[in-house]
């Protein structure tokens, strides 16, 4: 493309933007973008893969420049990353500084910034794993994430909907181990595809699909998705239920529940009730109390098994920040357990990679009594899905190619 001194200035722009880390990236530049309407799609295209690609590498960039600021960033980002040269630069830059970036020494970086992870998240990590694999962690949540599908099963068949998208020129294989996901190569516009509009797919990731499964949600049961969000998760368990049984899906937040609406209608499920609550004390929570055959908790979290689709995130979450979020996680777990019958099963789960919001809240409950662990690599087993990373799921993009995420299933024992 032709990158030109007042392209350069707008992705400097919408970088520092950015980079007070005070809002998510991805809404700071859909609203920069509102704001400059003229810009083409190609431009837009490169604003926004030059902001993602210096939050990708930022610790590095930050080391090969003489001094950080965003315009420095995306040109060492167009050196180091994109590898462009010296002579398609030098109307953007000095020879001096595009030198410097070039022949900065990197061969012997910090753990914590050769890993792009911040240096709390490196020593919360250390003390469950290697330096070895926090590298490799670190270096896999540096790629963007692929494009994952969900077939409806209430719609739609897995063959068929590969059939059609290998006839559509899209180039798709099934997932390893979600029994509904398909892998897109590459990022096609698969919002405008027919499937997707008619509700047959819905962009998810195979961790989250995996979560349904676990849950294991049949006909005619009462079941809650208790943090629904915008509620992929939600339409997963309806598809599992045949759009039967009854399916509440709580939230805190009005703006994510409308998020589901459309999705919903797309989905043609008829058994999703959306109620929006205030907190896990809200009455409405407390008047199902063990009346309900399943819960899933998807609890709000550090999302720092997400950095592929969010790099930003690693630079607004720190070490008070995921201190209350623990609190918050175990007093919606509690909340959430109080609606099983005796023999119900709960599905515990984050997008985090920190021992302290994943093991450590499922063993405070665990603690209290009344709740015990059913193993999940022997429920995927059951479903002959070849995973097994023991009686708690934990995804790596490093092994499984999926966000990071944990999730523990438990039982509560009969009276």
């Amino acid at each position: 493309m032709d990158l030109n001194p007042a392209l350069l200035q707008l992705a400097t722009q919408a970088l520092d933007l950015v980079l007070d880390f005070k809002r998510p990236a991805d809404a700071v530049l859909s609203a920069f973008f509102r704001d400059h309407k003229k810009l083409g799609v190609r431009d837009r295209a490169f604003v926004a893969e030059a902001v993602f690609g210096v939050l990708r590498r930022y610790r590095y960039l930050s080391v090969v420049v003489p001094a950080a600021n965003p315009r420095t960033l995306i040109l060492a980002w167009l050196i180091k990353a994109r590898g462009m040269s010296g002579a398609a630069l030098e109307k953007l830059a000095k020879p001096e500084l595009i030198d410097h970036i070039r022949t900065a020494k990197t061969d012997d970086l910090p753990l914590a910034v050769a890993a792009e992870l911040p240096d709390w998240v490196v020593e919360k990590l250390r003390a469950t794993t290697d330096d070895e694999h926090i590298l490799a962690l670190g270096r896999a949540l540096q790629q963007p994430a692929p494009l994952d599908l969900r077939v409806n099963v209430h719609k739609a068949d897995r063959d068929a909907v590969l059939a059609r998208l290998a006839a559509d020129g899209m180039s798709a294989e099934a997932m390893p181990y979600s029994l509904w996901g398909i892998r897109l190569k590459g990022h096609p516009a698969i919002n405008r595809h027919p499937l997707f509009l008619d509700g047959s797919v819905e962009v998810q990731d195979e961790g989250s699909q995996l979560l349904a499964l676990l849950l294991g949600a049949r006909r005619g049961e009462m079941v809650c998705d208790f943090c629904a969000g915008a509620g992929g998760k939600t339409l997963a368990i309806g598809a599992m239920m045949a759009s039967s049984g009854r399916l509440y899906a709580f939230d805190v937040a009005e703006k994510r529940l409308a998020n589901l609406k459309p999705r919903l209608a797309r989905s043609g499920l008829s058994n999703v009730m959306p109620q929006l609550i205030a907190s896990e004390a809200d009455t409405r929570v407390k008047r199902l109390a063990g009346k309900l055959d399943r819960v899933l908790v998807d609890a709000p979290c550090s999302g720092l098994g997400t950095l592929r689709r969010n790099p930003d995130l690693k630079f607004r979450q720190t070490p008070d920040s995921v201190a209350e979020l623990t609190r918050k996680q175990a007093a919606i777990l509690r909340a959430a357990a109080k609606l099983l019958k005796p023999g119900g099963r709960l599905v515990y789960a984050t997008c985090s990679l920190l021992p302290e919001e994943n093991e450590a809240i499922v063993e405070g409950l665990l603690g209290e009594g009344g709740f015990t662990l059913l193993p999940a690599n022997e429920l995927l087993a059951q479903h002959k899905i070849p995973l097994d990373t023991g009686a708690m799921l934990r995804l790596s993009p490093v092994t499984h190619g999926t966000d990071g995420f944990f999730a523990a299933v438990l039982v509560r024992q009969s009276a």
